[in-house]
This record gives structure tokens, sequence and C-alpha cells, in this order.
């Protein structure tokens, strides 16, 4: 870039050479160069400056002082492109210093706006459950429906394809009108029905908050289907009116074993009691939490399989135990191992840390009839001082699998593996007792039948996720153990019962092949087995059959196995599946039930012992001390002999046992 700009200077002396010249004004410019901060320069007029170029500033430029007689200053003699990249640096430089000057400010602003846009968006995601056109008649023979009922009736139709009218009237017409006019079993009709649609492990649409909000409302919809006062379902559809509401444990016994994944028949009271604690009910937070550590559960054994498939490429990871905090240690000839666990569908792997070289892995499958697991204590040198610890075995020829969680908090991280255990052995105990043998081709037969194991270890699977989430969520139970199926059931009473439904749910089906005596099966006709001899079948509520053939356990025999399948199949409600019934119960629920309340009458009777045994404590002793009164007597005598108490008798004392000694 060259600029010249004329400068004047006055010589007050001229110069010696010519002294008759006289004092005259010289014109001088100064032209500016662009050059690097070296202070180098390509333009080949710097060479002809009468004088030396200042030192580089730090803008790059430097002043170079020209005459005017060298060279005519021209216009066209600027150099845009070097006048542009000189301005955008200088603007450069200043909106840098600008913006570091400015940043604070601007991130607070930001910060300010983007919380405002994540309430925004929380206050959006709440109101996803739209407050829709009421089409449903609210007015019932008890009174006018709940803002709840309102709300469930009628986004469930709309997701059923219908509107809230059109379910009530088609539901009008298929029950008797006795039960029309509980509004519970309208409010039923139309969950299940969407329910039925969908037979994953886990329903999908767990992992949308609109619906786990609106399974809560249907809760509340079931426990309190009728007004009471005036309401208004857009403050009901409120996140913060959502968590002063409570369902009861009635409603959620009703609700929660209907959606897949969520809760199963035989242990869902006991769910109910872990997750309400010493409240009076189950708030929307604690029910959203809970389905959200379900899920995390879920999606956190699919990344382990990912992770092992190649070690495991035909059995799923349920979970792991290692942790620095809380290791899990192998006891063997009273030496600690530590080490990683490993709990898949079929069997348990315990993996030694190792430093150095390939690390040993041992496998114990618990899918054998003889596996077992029992409780015991462990301890440096034989001295068994910790209680927190298990003894596993896949068979009576199997060395027993010691290990130690290690738990500082007590003993619940050892009581939940071993439910965790416990169930997949329960699981393999309950499809060898009561599903069909291994290789028999009647599974044919019967539609479904031969996919009943993978229904009934699913269902185990399902119940040790639903641990494990309370166990996230600390929730702590008494016994872990009546929170997983198959083993609450083993050692509850009816369970056995309940468990023939639970086979009848996973193995009963419609027949494809008609059975005939050369088959070694009667006829099928469907009718309760109390009323048919020995070698009949027995059928759900659905049609489903199971064989009699299958039939294998001692427990079909008992007496309240037949009182309960000879008046199994009484229909009163709408039958959407095997599993939901509108009006009515399941014969998984019946039998649930009843074992419910076998096992609170079990319960209050030990409570009852128990507090006997501690109240007749001082009794207990004053009977010791008169059956040990003799004794006391007889020492009392003694001790007045040795002390001489009375000379004659203890000198005839010692004659006598003298004489008795010599003879």
């Amino acid at each position: 870039m060259l600029a010249k700009f004329p400068v004047e200077t006055s010589h007050l002396k001229p110069p010696l050479k010519s002294p008759a010249v006289l004092y005259h004004k010289q014109k001088h410019s100064f032209k500016i160069l662009c050059c690097e901060k070296n202070g180098s320069s390509d333009s080949p007029s710097s060479s002809s400056s009468s004088s030396s170029s200042p030192p580089d500033n730090k803008f790059g430029f430097k002043l170079v002082r020209q005459s005017l007689r060298d060279k005519n200053w021209k216009f066209n003699d600027i150099d845009a492109n070097a006048v542009q990249e000189s301005v955008n640096q200088w603007w450069s430089k200043t909106q840098t210093f600008f913006n570091g000057v400015t940043s604070p400010l601007v991130k607070s602003v930001n910060d300010r706006t983007h919380k405002k846009q994540n309430l925004q968006n929380e206050k959006e995601e709440n109101e996803d459950t739209m407050i829709i056109e009421q089409t449903v008649d609210s007015r019932t023979r008890g009174g006018d429906l709940s803002e709840a009922a309102i709300v469930s009736i009628e986004q469930f139709s709309r997701m059923n394809g219908l509107t809230g009218q059109k379910m009530q009237k088609i539901f009008k017409a298929l029950v008797p009108e006795s039960v029309y006019n509980d509004p519970r079993n309208l409010v039923e009709y139309c969950c299940f029905r969407f329910l039925s649609k969908n037979n994953a492990e886990v329903h999908p649409g767990l992992k949308e908050p609109a619906f786990q909000r609106l399974l809560f409302i249907t809760m509340l919809a079931w426990e309190n289907p009728y007004r009471k006062g005036k309401g208004n379902m857009a403050k009901l559809l409120d996140k913060n009116t959502l968590q002063m509401k409570l369902v009861g444990k009635k409603a959620f016994v009703r609700i929660a074993p209907a959606v897949s994944g969520v809760a199963d028949c035989s242990t869902v009271h006991n769910l109910y009691k872990a997750l309400a604690a010493d409240d009076k009910g189950i708030s929307y937070s604690i029910w959203s939490t809970y389905i959200n550590e379900l899920l995390k559960v879920h999606e956190g054994r699919k990344s382990y399989q990912f992770q092992e498939v190649s070690i495991f490429p035909k059995e799923k990871i349920l979970c792991l135990g290692s942790s620095r905090k809380q290791p899990v240690i192998r006891w063997e000839n009273n030496m600690a191992w530590p080490g990683k666990v490993t709990l898949t569908d079929r069997a348990l792997y315990f993996e030694a840390a190792s430093l150095v070289g390939e690390k040993d892995t041992l496998r114990l499958d618990l899918s054998h009839n003889d596996a077992r697991i029992e409780k015991t204590r462990v301890g440096p040198l034989g001295s068994n001082i910790f209680d927190s610890a298990v003894s596993v075995t896949s068979g009576p020829e199997s060395a027993p699998l010691v290990l130690e969680f290690v738990d500082l908090g007590g003993e619940m991280r050892r009581d939940v593996w071993y439910a965790f255990i416990s169930e997949v052995i329960a699981v393999y105990k309950f499809i060898s007792e009561f599903g069909p043998k291994e290789g028999d081709r009647s599974v044919y037969d019967v539609y479904g039948a031969q996919k009943g194991k993978d229904r009934a270890v699913t269902q185990a699977v399902n119940s040790i996720a639903r641990l494990q989430a309370l166990q996230f969520m600390k929730k702590t139970f008494d016994e872990p153990t009546k929170l997983v199926q198959f083993t609450y059931l083993r050692n509850a009473p009816y369970g056995e019962v309940v468990l023939q439904t639970l086979a009848l749910n996973c193995w009963g089906g419609p027949i494809i092949k008609k059975l005939t005596e050369g088959d070694g099966e009667p006829e099928v006709h469907v009718r309760p087995i109390g009323e048919l001899p020995e070698s009949s079948n027995i059928f759900d509520i659905d049609g489903s059959v199971y064989l009699r053939k299958w039939m294998r356990s001692p427990s079909w025999g008992s007496n309240a196995s037949l009182a309960f399948w000879k008046n199994a199949l009484v229909r009163h409600g709408v039958i959407l599946s095997k599993n939901l019934v509108v009006a009515d119960m399941s014969l998984v629920e019946k039998a649930s039930m009843t074992c419910k309340d076998k096992s609170k009458v079990a319960e209050k009777t030990q409570a009852t012992i128990d507090a006997a045994m501690i109240e007749g404590i001082p009794s207990n002793i004053d009977l010791f001390k008169e059956l040990a009164l003799p004794l006391t007597v007889t020492a009392k005598n003694f001790e007045r002999l040795r002390c001489w108490d009375d000379p004659l008798v203890t000198a005839s004392f010692l004659g006598l046992v003298y004489t008795l000694i010599f003879r």
C-alpha cells in the first residue's frame, strides 16, 4: 500500500554549496508502507527512500519519506487489497477485545435463556397428556365420573382408535347392566383393551412420560371413579397436582400387573409395600422413578449383552457383581480371592482377579434339578465371623462355590444376590416339574406350547429386574425373596396352586391337532377338571389347553388343587386375553389372591407364636426353677455336711460312705 502526504518543511539555512540561491520552500512526501511485523517490505520504491524507515510499530506499518520530485503521487498507487487486509486485522482485534470484555454478561444472559427454555420444555412435557374433548357421558347411577376417570377413558379410547362415547356404547352392549353400572369396569375395559394389543416383555409405551402419567391417572381413576366436589382436568394433569395424589393398594394391585414387565400377580402386594414404605400410598414421583429405574435395568442388560457377546453367546446377562467399594470375594480353603460375578439366565460365573496371565472363569450351571443355594458365614482361619456369603452348588458332585458379597451397611446385598440366584434356580425347577419333558413332541399339538419354557424364563428375568430397580432406588425389603415370583411361590402357602396356573399360562394354548386315544389322550371337551376323570386336561378362561400328560407334579392331586380347578372357569366379565379380564380376575389372579390371604394368616399366626414365646420367658424361668428345686436342696445339704454344721450328721454320713466303699 502506498499513500503520499505532501509535507512543507522550511530550511532556515541554505546549503553551503549554493549561497546565491535564495531561500526557498522544498516539498517532501512520506509514504506509508504496509509490511509484516518483521519490518520487511516488498515494495520496490522503498529502496529509493531518502532515509531509512523507522522501526516497525506493533501494527506492522512504517513511514518512509519521499520527495515529490522523485515521483508524482497518484490515487491509483493505493493497494486496495492491502488496505482491506489491514482494516480486517484491526476489526478482528477490536472484536476479540470486546468479546473478552462482554463474555461474562452474554454467558449469564444465555444461561437465563436456557433455563427458561428448559422450564418451558418441562412444562410442555408435563402437559403432553393433552386435554381433549370429553365425549363420554359422565353421568352414572352412582354419580358423575371423576376427572381422572374421564381423562383415562378418553385417552385410552383414542389410543384404541375410537372416542370415549363409542367405547362406552360398545362396553354397554357387551356386559350386563350390573357390570356396566360400575365405572371401574369401563376404566378397565378402555385400559386393558389397549394393553392387550402388545405382547412384549416390557411394554414399549413405558418409555414415554405421558404414558407413565396416564397409567398413574388410570390407577387414580380406578380408586376414585366418582367425582368429589368441583374438579378441573387441567389442574389434574399438572405435575404438582399429581404429586399430591397417592395410589392405594387395591388400585395398584389391579392395574400394575396388566402392564407388561411392571409387576406380576403373585408378588405385586409385596412390591406395593416396598414402594409405598411407610406412606399411605404410592406418589407419582415414586411411580415414575420406579419405571425409569426399571427401564435402565433393561437397557443396561442390552449393553452387557453387546459387550460380552463372545463369552455368553446363548445366554442373557442379568446382572454383574463387581465394585471397588463393594467387592465380591470367593472363599476357598480359608483363602479369599476377589473377582467378578456374572449371573445369566442359566448359569453363574466367577472370574478371579488377576494382574498377569489369563483369567480363569468358573461356571456353575443353575438349570440342573440338584442346584442349591444357601446362606453361609465366612471368615479367616475358619472363624465364620462374616454373615454375608452364599454357597452355590450345581449338583451333588459339584464343589460348592462360596461367594461373599461385601456390604459395610449390613446383609442386604447378600440377601438380594441370594434372591437373584434363587430365582434362576427356582424357574428351572418349575420348568422341570410343571412343563413337558425334554423332547416331548406333544408341545407341537398345542399352539405356542414350544415357547412355554422361554415364557417362564422371561417371567423370572423380569422379577429379577424389578428387584434390581428397587435396589437402585434404595427401597429395601425385609425379605427380597418375596419380590421374585418363583422363589416366593415355592415357600408360600397355596403357592403350588399358583404355580399350576402359571404352567397353564406358559404352556397352554389352542389345540392344533385333535387328540384321540391313539395319541394317549382322550377327546377334548371344555369342562372343569373337577367334573372330569383323572385323564382329562385343564383349560384356561380363554379356552387354552394344558395337557394331562404334562401334569407330573404330585401337587395336582392335592385337595387344594382339586377345589380350585373345580370352580376355576366361572366367568363374569369380558375376557380380552388369558391375563386381562374386565370385571373379573384371571386364573393366576384368583390363585394369587388366595395365596396372599393364606400368607397373611400364616404371618399373623407366626407373629402370635413369636410374641407368646417372648412374653412367656418369665413363666418359663419359674418352671425351670421349680424343676431345679430338688437339686438345689441337695446341694445345700451337701454344703452343710462339708461345713460340719451338725457334727453328728456329718460323722454318720462319713461312716455310711466308708462302709459302702469297703464292702
